[in-house]
Order: structure tokens, then sequence, then C-alpha cells
């Protein structure tokens, strides 16, 4: 691309004129994987994108083309596409008009090292998290991936932004007699991945799982490591704090409402140095920091251009790509002790993890959930699995591993008032989304083994 992704825009924009109200995301980057198991290498992926994407409005008839061609014709045939597609669709009655000229926050979740990353390096993460189980003659599986992008964003209002971003992840389990264990950990920058901890961690939980027990269902105080909490907080998110789902009545949110455990704020933040991606949504808005839970109170909801003028307000930053069906969705979620969202400080509370399990007297500790899905969007309803990693707890220690069990569960009640007995130190970074700790919870619902 020689005249970089805003320059695209421009031309893209050049080519529209006056024909409609028009804007692009122009989007490049790399992604490289290694891929392992059976403890060897057995695969280097790298994959080189570019997109050009563009809606545009005509009449009040909207259309979305992509393409991932920059040349001249390219961009035209792009063009006259979506033109032709507005013409074919009905007036669309929500369409808020496009994003005014407006600041980006500085955003920089980028690391150079990382863009240009050789499979020998990640190689080296890869070998760091095997020999963590070699003195057992572990066999390991999993990825070591690092990506990354190049946004640029323009419209024909004015608004012109780019942003960068990179992201690395080491993501494996190791299994032990049977029994798997898992680690995971993603970053900005690939120098921060610590492949020795993460196979320690993976080979740990292994050696813990083997011999495993079944148990039956009922309801059991858990201790729910970050992997479990970033999965409520994802559904939460979406599914709750989505100003769309609100508004259509789908949502357990009532703003102003103590609704969760008073120990418990939830936020989200782009911005933060902990985070990826770039400081802007796909319809150009600048990304901020919006609290969603203080202190147990439900005090926000997120916004994209339709919903927020739906609701008389401003968009929060928070559109994505055809969010006019599904809502604006919060992308960097935080979740902390009552009063960090005000703060800024890390989401801690209580003592260290060992502390927390220390203090369930007899519970499970869990460390993943697998293939969860929601079942009532208003009650936060969602049934899933355990996966790499169940224990049982008596008297404050890890006794016993046990066999994947099924649950079904509100996200909500889980958090509800009195709920969270503690909230460990050890945040993290799951999944690019989410930044969040341990969670300390009096009650979950496991319905069955894993077959039923």
């Amino acid at each position: 691309m020689t005249d970089g992704e805003l320059g695209v825009c421009d031309r893209v924009l050049e080519i529209v004129a006056s024909r409609a109200e028009a804007q692009v995301r122009v989007a490049t980057g790399r992604r490289s994987l290694t891929r392992f198991a059976n403890s060897l290498i057995h695969q280097n992926v790298a994959e080189e994108k570019c997109s050009v994407s563009l809606t545009l409005v005509t009449g009040g008839r909207l259309a979305r083309a992509t393409t991932n061609r920059v040349d001249d014709d390219g961009l035209r045939v792009l063009v006259e596409r979506a033109l032709e597609a507005a013409r074919l669709r009905p007036p669309d009655p929500e369409w808020a008009g496009l994003a005014p000229p407006a600041p980006v926050q500085p955003v920089d979740h980028y690391d150079r090292a990382t863009d240009e990353a050789s499979p020998r390096q990640r190689a080296e993460v890869v070998e760091a998290f095997l020999d963590a189980g070699s003195p057992d003659r572990m066999a390991g599986a999993g990825f070591c991936q690092t990506t990354s992008e190049v946004v640029g964003f323009a419209n024909s209002d004015g608004q012109r932004l780019s942003g960068r971003s990179t992201q690395a992840t080491i993501d494996g389990i190791l299994r032990h007699s049977g029994a798997d264990g898992s680690g995971s950990q993603t970053a900005v920058d690939l120098a921060s991945l610590d492949g020795a901890k993460a196979g320690a961690g993976a080979a740990a939980r292994a050696r813990l799982g083997a011999d495993a027990i079944d148990l039956a269902p009922g309801r059991y105080e858990v201790v729910l490591q970050p992997t479990c909490v970033a999965d409520i907080c994802e559904f939460l998110a979406g599914f709750g704090f989505n100003a769309k789902m609100h508004a259509d009545g789908r949502s357990f949110v009532h703003v102003g409402e103590a609704q969760l455990d008073p120990a418990v704020s939830i936020w989200d933040d782009a911005t933060d140095h902990r985070a990826v991606g770039v400081g802007f949504d796909a319809e150009g808005t600048p990304k901020r920091r919006v609290a969603l839970v203080d202190a147990g109170v439900s005090v926000g909801l997120v916004h994209d251009r339709r919903t927020a003028a739906r609701a008389g307000t401003v968009s929060t930053g928070h559109a994505i790509g055809g969010g006019e069906r599904f809502g604006a969705y919060p992308t960097n979620v935080f979740l902390g002790a009552a009063g960090d969202a005000r703060s800024g400080g890390a989401p801690v509370s209580g003592g260290s993890l060992d502390e927390v399990v220390g203090a369930v007297t007899r519970g499970l500790l869990v460390t993943d959930f697998w293939y969860t899905r929601i079942l009532d969007p208003k009650t936060q309803v969602v049934t899933g699995l355990t996966r790499n990693g169940l224990f049982l707890v008596e008297d404050g220690q890890v006794s016993q591993g046990v066999r994947n069990l099924r649950f079904t569960q509100s996200y909500a009640g889980a958090l509800a008032l009195g709920q969270v007995k503690a909230i460990a130190p050890d945040a993290r970074l799951v999944n690019s989304s989410a930044y969040v700790p341990s969670l300390h919870l009096s009650s979950w619902n496991f319905t069955g083994g894993a077959r039923g």
C-alpha cells in the first residue's frame, strides 16, 4: 500500500464525492501463528490482511461493501457496488448520521518487535511452555500467536483517525495421566509473555487433575479463575450493558439500581494501558472510559450512534461492524473491587489467590469454562461446561481433581448482593477483551456431568 490507510480512505471518499454520505475503514496487518501438538511444533503460518470497508447512505438508504483491493479500479468497483446495493434497499429510519470530527485520546497499544516477530521468537515461548511439563514427560498442544493491525478511518463529514495495535498470545495444555491442564497469557507485546509461567500453571493443574473423581451435581461454593470471570463479563457486557438490548427490553440491567454485590465494579476502557486495540470504534467515534457498575450499582450502558440518538444521548464509542442488528459492544472490560473504576487502580481486593482458596471450607476451584451459551439474556442464565482443570477444595486445600461438570447459572445472580466473598489480586488480560481477577463466589449451580 503506497499511500497508507488514510490515503486509501481519502481516495474512496473522492470517488463517492457528493453522491452519498460515506465512511471508510481501512485495516491492514498480519497474523502469524505457531502451532504445536505432541510437544512438537508442526506448523508456522502467516497471513497479511488488507480490508477496505465502505458504508454509505443515499436518500436514507444504507449499504455496505468490502474489498481487499486498493487499486483505483478496485476502489471504483467497491463504490459502485455499494451505491447499487443502496438503491435496492428501503430507507433506514434509524440512521443517525456520520460521526462528527473529534480527536481521539492518545492510545497506542502497539509494539514493533511483536509486529515483526519471527517464528523463532514464538518458538522460544512455546519451548518455555513445554519445558514446564518435561520432568513428567507431559505432552503439550496449543499455539503462540502474534497479530498486528493498522487502521485508518475517514468520513465525508471530515472525521479522520488512525490507530495501530499488536497482540501476542500463548495458549496451550499439558497432559498428565489423562488429565489436561491449561495455561494462557495475552499481552500487547510478545516480550511480556512468560511461557514458563503459563506452562508451570498448566503442568500443576494437570498433575492435580490426575485420578479425577465424579462429583454429584448441586450448588457449590467456587473460586473462578480469570478465564471464567472473563466469560461472565463478556455475557454481562454484551447482553446486559448493551444499550440496544436494554432499549428492546432484553437486558437484565436497571440503571440506578443495586443489582450486583457492592464489592464489584465493572467498567470499559480502551484507553487503559492494560487494554488492547485502537482508540476509536467502527463509526469513527473516539473510545472513552465508561462506568457500567459502581460498587454494585448499575450506572451506565454502552452506545453506538443509533442507540445514542434513540436515547437522546451521545455515543460512547462502542459501535461494531453490523451493529444495527446487535447493538454496541464493550471490548475492553475491567472488573475490580469497588472504587477501582474511579481510581484507575488494579482490580485487587483481599489476599493472594492461595489465601482466597484457603477460605473455602468445601467447594470447587474452576480453571476454565467452555462452550457457554446464553439461555435467557433477561436473567443472564448461561449453560456451559468446565474444562482443563476442575478441583475439589476441602478445608482450604485443593484435595482432588474432579471430572468436568455442566452448569446452568445466572451470571448476574452469581455476582448478586452477598454472593461475592473475595476478589483475588491476580487480574490479567484474557482473550483481549477483559482484564479480570479470580473471584470467590458463594454459590454456583452445577447441573450434571459433561455428558448431560
